[in-house]
């Protein structure tokens, strides 16, 4: 039994919620009184219910991002039939903004907006004692982080065991990209290091390995960079992996031997890119030094062993597809392990909306919110870009075939090269997923004879070489984790 039940519904097994943990950390003397629940997307909306009403809460805190908002919005609908008289508490980005519009925020009793860490045990202690507050949706002030109780003991042997742990050193973004909701929070606030490393160095000695950094600008202040990289460094041990998000052209003299001290396979940095074009950069409010953000990703490949993930954005305000194009290559040719190709969205709240009706963007109206089309990119264009974005991560993301990825992407464009291969993959196949790998091998073959005109020989030399490569990085855990679902 439980007064307050925390849920979510996470992306897959292997994430931690981290927020319901933060809110769990910061309840206070009714901590005892709080379960936490996580829920998986393939879990059907009765199973979640029953998991929820058998703890017969009276209090029910939900975390709803942009990946579970239709998951979410079913089990409040449901819930409130099955026992009205529950409170339904819904915090997270997805309705931390056009609150009035959803109809899930009908359904709740509160919304709470923003960091909930203060406001989520303070609306919970009115509803406990009797109290029902006049307003609905409660706009939380950002607390101080320096007294906040940190999240990190809640993390069980399970999760250490088999799930990536999330940890964070800061929140917030100094700058103001107009399709990340972090532009709407302009200040970056530290958490106090000593507290971390004290928490952090806790989850070492229970066997973490896996630590995922949620900071949105980990380098831009390179002291505290440098300190967290040094903390690791002096704990290091096999089987140690940090993935960090960093500002490709921002990295002072003093962090590359720092990285490079890093072993390769325990270092991955997430570099937001977004795009190379500077007009459509400075229409959306990004600023980056793109000769900067060169120098240092070839620095990074030339002198780390840092798994490099780079991310671009297709369907950006302005940018056409001869851009897009020019931009893949440009980044391709500075050589990261994995290019991310993530469809532009138009996240709740985010800035972005103000280009519509100039850039005629047109969006789902269905989570995640993709760009479907726009002035410069008709429907079947994107939908063509679409297919493109996810056979390259099947083919050149995954490591899994990197000869025959290379072979093909030979020639002046890695862009149109492996655009003609996903343009004949989806004739020859008409899927984009529930390919099988042996059966992506056999198409990838053929690819190499029948269009490229290539012997057979070579098509079944880079398929040995290919299969020897991913034995051997799955024996060594190289394959690594990197994906944003939200491009903000």
């Amino acid at each position: 039994m439980a007064d307050i039940v925390l849920a979510t519904f996470n992306a897959r097994y292997e994430h931690c919620s981290f927020g319901l943990r933060c809110l769990l950390a910061n309840l206070g003397e009714l901590a005892p009184r709080a379960r936490l629940l996580e829920f998986s997307l393939d879990l059907r909306t009765p199973e979640a219910a029953e998991a929820i009403l058998a703890l017969n809460p009276l209090i029910l805190g939900l975390g709803v991002y942009v990946w579970n908002a239709r998951e979410s919005a079913m089990l409040v609908e449901e819930l409130k039939r099955l026992r009205p008289e529950l409170l339904i508490i819904l915090g997270g980005p997805e309705v931390s903004h056009e609150t009035s519009g959803q109809q899930v925020c009908r359904d709740a009793d509160f919304v709470i907006q923003g960091e909930g860490e203060t406001a989520f045990p303070q609306l919970c202690r009115r509803l406990l004692a009797g109290e029902t507050p006049a307003e609905k949706v409660i706009a939380a002030p950002a607390p101080d982080l320096a007294l906040l109780a940190l999240p990190y003991g809640l993390y069980t042997d399970e999760d250490i065991a088999s799930r990536v742990i999330y940890a964070e050193a800061s929140r917030g973004c100094p700058f103001a990209c107009d399709f990340c909701l972090s532009s709407l929070d302009k200040a970056v606030r530290d958490f106090p290091l000593p507290r971390l490393f004290a928490a952090w160095e806790e989850l070492l000695s229970r066997g973490a390995l896996k630590f995922k950094f949620v900071d949105r600008t980990f380098n831009l202040d390179f002291k505290r960079a440098a300190a967290i990289l040094g903390f690791f460094l002096e704990r290091y041990r096999p089987g140690l992996f940090l993935h960090f998000e960093v500002v490709p052209d921002r990295f002072p003299e003093e962090l590359f031997p720092l990285l490079g001290k890093f072993p390769a396979g325990s270092l991955q940095l997430e570099a937001g890119v977004q795009t190379f074009n500077e007009a459509v950069a400075a229409r959306i409010g990004r600023r980056q030094d793109n000769a900067a953000a060169e120098k240092n990703l070839l620095r990074l490949r030339r002198e780390t062993a840092a798994h490099l993930h780079a991310d671009l954005i297709l369907g950006l305000p302005g940018e056409d597809l001869a851009s897009f194009a020019a931009g893949f290559d440009r980044l391709a040719a500075l050589g990261p392990q994995e290019i991310q190709v993530g469809i532009l969205k138009r996240l709740r709240g985010a800035p972005i909306a103000r280009h519509d009706a100039e850039w005629k963007m047109v969006y789902s109206p269905h989570p995640p919110y993709e760009l479907r089309q726009n002035g410069l990119l008709d429907f079947f264009t994107m939908q063509r870009l679409r297919r493109f974005a996810r056979y390259w991560d099947l083919v050149a993301n995954s490591g899994v075939f990197a000869g025959a990825s290379a072979l093909i992407c030979a020639g002046p464009s890695p862009f149109n090269s492996f655009l003609a291969f996903s343009d004949w993959l989806y004739a020859r196949t008409g899927q984009t997923h529930s390919i099988s790998r042996g059966r992506l091998q056999e198409l990838l073959n053929l690819y190499i004879v029948e269009v490229l005109k290539q012997p057979a020989s070579l098509a079944a030399r880079l398929a040995g070489c290919d299969a020897l490569s991913a034995r051997y990085n799955s024996k060594n855990g190289a394959k690594r984790q990197a994906r944003r679902s939200e491009n903000g």
